[in-house]
């Protein structure tokens, strides 16, 4: 190289379309679009981040994060969506429910500074000192989503069984009975794809167990008639055919065990056949095992009464205080 100056020239880089290349894109960025959540909503091309229901056709801000959280009906920060179907908005709420989870799970309180998603792919740097409260919010916002499903799932629970009481005139009152709660509560416990019994089952296999079962426990009550005594307790009622039931319930000790029930139509008028009737009644039972028997002091039972003591000499005949108390009112 003598004499004169020599330039080198340097060779262009491709660096800057590298760095364009490898830079990441989110995925809910414009053009993108690959949230689930897109497929229920449609963009606002208005600049920001609005999204617009394909259901209830309102607007929302906060990206599809929140608008997740509109479709499966948290009420977290956003209100619900009155107009998506119920298979959708369970759909949305499973999808919301694992995000939550996995959103928990990423977050520690090990290290100094952390990173945790936030919405729209987006990352953010947060210490450990306030990772505690967005740990803490996270747990709330997940049983606020829990709280929120199973409320919507429990009205259509509701829903279903107040139909199956209606469509069957079901007396109301079976709701406070003891059994009708003892079922729900078993079935709650069984879990889902519990399949009810069939017509069959119930007229034959459970019946027969049913009856034995209480035929068993008759045998405990009727030893406690001959240890303790009992009392023979009668309740009269009218059907919705008019006819005249009377219930008969054996009282002692070890508790009240219903007896059976009869169609008194043709002989609740005459004293000669209700004294009958009580009469056969007290050979069931036992007559060394009545101490007394209760009826309604109609001039009728009170006549019939009067002869079964006549009979009976080791037992007595009681009027109905609460018959007594009725009549006076």
């Amino acid at each position: 190289m003598t004499g004169g100056s020599s330039s080198m020239s340097v060779p262009p880089t491709n660096s800057g379309v590298k760095n364009v290349r490898n830079k990441k894109v989110a995925k809910n960025a414009p053009g993108q679009r690959q949230d689930v959540g897109w497929q229920h909503g449609t963009p606002v091309n208005d600049g920001s981040r609005n999204i617009k229901c394909n259901y209830c056709h309102h607007e929302y801000s906060g990206g599809v994060f929140r608008f997740k959280h509109h479709l499966a009906g948290t009420n977290s920060n956003v209100e619900p969506c009155v107009s998506i179907p119920d298979e959708v908005r369970k759909e949305m709420w499973v999808i919301v429910h694992r995000l939550q989870t996995q959103l928990i799970k990423k977050r520690t309180l090990s290290e100094d500074v952390v990173e945790v998603d936030v919405e729209d792919g987006k990352r953010k740097k947060v210490e450990s000192s306030s990772l505690a409260n967005i740990f803490k919010r996270g747990i709330n916002s997940q049983s606020t989503i829990n709280d929120a499903f199973k409320k919507k799932e429990k009205e259509d629970t509701d829903l279903q069984v107040a139909t199956y009481f209606y469509n069957n005139a079901i007396s109301f009152n079976v709701v406070k009975d003891e059994e009708f709660i003892k079922m729900c509560e078993m079935i709650a416990r069984y879990g889902k794809g519990y399949k009810p019994p069939s017509y069959h089952d119930i007229r034959g296999k459970h019946l027969k167990t049913k009856v034995e079962s209480i035929n068993s426990i008759l045998v405990e009550h009727k030893a406690a008639w001959k240890k303790f005594g009992c009392t023979i307790m009668s309740d009269g009622w009218t059907d919705q055919k008019r006819r005249t039931i009377i219930n008969f319930l054996v009282n002692s000790p070890m508790g009240t065990f219903f007896l059976k029930s009869i169609d008194a139509s043709g002989i609740s008028k005459t004293s000669d056949k209700v004294f009958k009737m009580l009469d056969d009644i007290v050979e069931e039972v036992g007559v060394e095992n009545v101490v007394q028997i209760v009826t309604d002091n109609a001039a009728n039972y009170k006549l019939a009464g009067q002869m079964l003591m006549d009979k009976r000499n080791m037992l007595y005949w009681t009027p109905c205080a609460a018959h007594c108390i009725d009549l006076m009112l």
